[in-house]
């Protein structure tokens, strides 16, 4: 069993028990529920820069990569420093999130938030929306293609905006479909946790335009990005090259600043 098969039989576990004692009703009743979502994607359409900043304490790659800071500093550091949207991972066992720290960037930014989660369920899309999320992330390697346009369809259906995350052409071939309104190539082999930029080389001529392009995991230079603009990405996941700093923020407009420049 890889890491991914163990993630995915711990969000079942967690989701019997969850429904359990949080019923949809709650969910559907909370003030951020009827909330306007803001479309990331179209934020990425019309940025320069492209850059979707993360939130993240730690990973089963890396372990410990910051846990010192406050999510809701960290979102302003980052609305601050003119990024496109924040992701915000909710893990708690494997990478030390929570809802909670979804719900705090949502009080402290007005910024696209997209829910960085393992999703199986609709009842995650509901948590998402009724803490503020206005973009959801499905993972191909963890869903199949009936799975895929369930879950994006829903998604849809309650306003958030779905970001379909694939890790090669096989998964980028399952997943096409018009509920989708961004789709990210991980640079991250999942069975090495090898990172190459090739591989979302490789696939952008194979992604249709109606989509936006996403390229996610090994983007810590503004040459990468450069380099990838070339091949229509638009979306740039940077997870953490910000956060292993003692100021997000700081790190995220020096980053913008340079990639301006050039």
């Amino acid at each position: 069993m890889n890491i991914l098969d163990k993630i995915i039989a711990d969000k079942h576990k967690e989701l019997v028990l969850k429904k359990l004692v949080v019923p949809v009703s709650q969910l559907e009743q909370s003030a951020l529920f009827e909330r306007e979502t803001v479309s990331l994607a179209e934020k990425l359409r019309s940025s320069k820069t492209g850059i979707i900043a993360e939130h993240k304490r730690r990973s089963p790659s890396k372990s410990v990569i910051n846990q010192g800071l406050n999510v809701e500093d960290v979102a302003k550091g980052y609305e601050d420093a003119g990024i496109s949207g924040m992701s915000v991972l909710t893990d708690g066992k494997y990478f030390g999130g929570s809802l909670d720290d979804l719900l705090y960037a949502r009080a402290a930014v007005k910024m696209p938030l997209l829910r960085k989660e393992f999703i199986i369920d609709e009842y995650q899309l509901l948590e998402a929306k009724a803490h503020g999320a206005d973009v959801i992330l499905l993972i191909a390697a963890v869903v199949e293609r009936e799975e895929i346009k369930r879950l994006s369809e829903f998604a849809k259906s309650i306003g958030l905006e779905v970001l379909l995350e694939v890790h090669n052409e096989e998964e980028l071939q399952k997943s096409i479909m018009p509920s989708l309104d961004m789709l990210g190539v991980n640079n991250r082999n999942l069975k090495t946790f090898e990172v190459s930029t090739d591989i979302s080389k490789e696939l952008s001529g194979k992604i249709p335009e109606d989509f936006v392009k996403v390229s996610e995991s090994g983007i810590s230079s503004v040459e990468a990005i450069k380099d990838l603009q070339q091949f229509g990405y638009k979306g740039f996941l940077i997870g953490e090259n910000f956060m292993k700093t003692n100021n997000p923020g700081k790190a995220a407009a020096e980053f913008v600043k340079t990639l301006n420049k050039l």
